[in-house]
């Protein structure tokens, strides 16, 4: 995109209750944000969109509008969508996925919606639109390769955005092996977020699964941008800038510390889920931070005296029933308290909570695989 190019809107997109870190983190990055229900809006250049795709940890995608008119009647929308520079953003042939969603409008059939806005790309454009109906935020693509428009109509007024991640951002590249009931990554930063973990301290997942916590605490104690390793959908733009991209990696490469400053240790007592964490550990590069073993709750490696235990135990909704998991959650609550440890765990079940003993605090409220799920934390105060 040309030097002194106006600047771009766009929406980071995260989980319910994400949102407020999602604002925090993107403003570290510099960008100026707004934070909103859903996620959080900011505006700048294309550098911008490129550091929230690759330094985000929160994010599911991040959006750019790139028109927003008033319609409301099919004519007036062909004619408008047509007026849209699309060949800013679809390079010549590319495949297009158009989503659109329409309420409170004169407009409504959402597939009469998309077939306005493929006529108005083709009449500039030799791009192939093919048509889908409703939202994408959470889905992945539905045809490889295609870049991705939302079309929303809300009272008569037409946005069209394009999707600049193409892949959800919490694919990160390296979790191939997965374990039961897998923790997705931007969820696992979000507890170390919330809880405002330390990597000083050090850190234990004694249920670690395929390692997502460990992973992304690694990732985040070395300052290793979760991006790096991935390709981006804003890489086919003809406005993408490579030199610009290049230097913003370099960049990112360049911030990388040698080492966690800490213990990062994660255990298991299942050795298929410990196996896959170590694969994933190397994948992500930071297998020489992450200390794996194979072992139950009371070997479990939990480090020095000051590490936190950060985990996401089984709660008795989609891996097993609630009834046997008393014990292992009481053991958990009293490994807590005898060590003197913050305890962060992701929680579904208020009556396993109990098991773990009283002060704890939900710092964090969301889904996770559709279950609501609370991050709640006790132990001495940071």
């Amino acid at each position: 995109m040309p030097a002194g190019a106006p600047a771009l809107d766009a929406f980071a997109i995260a989980a319910p209750g994400l949102e407020p870190w999602l604002t925090r983190e993107l403003r570290e990055l510099g960008l100026a944000v707004t934070d909103t229900e859903g996620g959080a809006a900011f505006s700048g250049s294309i550098a911008a969109v490129y550091q929230a795709n690759l330094h985000s940890r929160l994010a599911s995608r991040v959006l750019v509008r790139i028109a927003e008119f008033h319609a409301r009647a099919l004519g007036e929308l062909a004619r408008r969508a047509s007026a849209v520079a699309w060949e800013t953003w679809l390079p010549p042939g590319a495949p297009v996925l158009i989503r659109a969603s329409a309420r409170k409008s004169r407009l409504y059939h959402t597939g009469a919606i998309v077939e306005r806005v493929a006529e108005g790309i083709t009449k500039r454009v030799s791009a192939e639109p093919s048509r889908r109906r409703g939202d994408f935020e959470e889905e992945e693509a539905d045809e490889a390769g295609a870049l991705t428009l939302l079309v929303r109509l809300s009272d008569d007024r037409c946005t069209i955005s394009i999707d600049s991640s193409g892949a959800l951002l919490h694919r990160r590249g390296y979790r191939q092996a997965v374990a039961k009931a897998p923790l997705r990554e931007t969820l696992a930063a979000a507890m170390l977020m919330a809880s405002e973990w330390r990597p000083a301290d050090g850190l234990a997942d004694p249920f670690c699964g395929s390692g997502t916590i460990a992973i992304e605490a690694a990732l985040f104690a070395r300052d290793i941008a979760p991006g790096i390793g991935r390709s981006f959908a804003f890489e086919r733009w003809p406005a993408h800038d490579p030199a610009l991209w290049n230097a913003t990696c370099d960049e990112a490469r360049a911030r990388v510390k040698p080492a966690a400053p800490g213990p990062i240790l994660a255990s298991d007592r299942d050795a298929g889920a410990v196996a896959a964490a170590r694969e994933n550990a190397a994948r992500a590069g930071v297998d020489a931070d992450v200390a794996i073993a194979q072992a139950p709750l009371a070997a479990a490696p939990l480090g020095p005296p000051g590490a936190w235990i950060v985990t996401n135990p089984p709660y008795g909704v989609r891996v097993g029933e609630a009834a046997p998991l008393r014990d292992l959650y009481a053991a958990l609550g009293k490994v807590t308290r005898d060590n003197g440890r913050r305890l962060v765990v992701l929680s579904a079940n208020a009556q396993l909570d109990m098991q773990l003993g009283p002060g704890l605090r939900t710092i964090l409220a969301t889904r996770n695989g559709g279950i609501p799920v609370r991050v709640r934390r006790g132990g001495p105060e940071t």
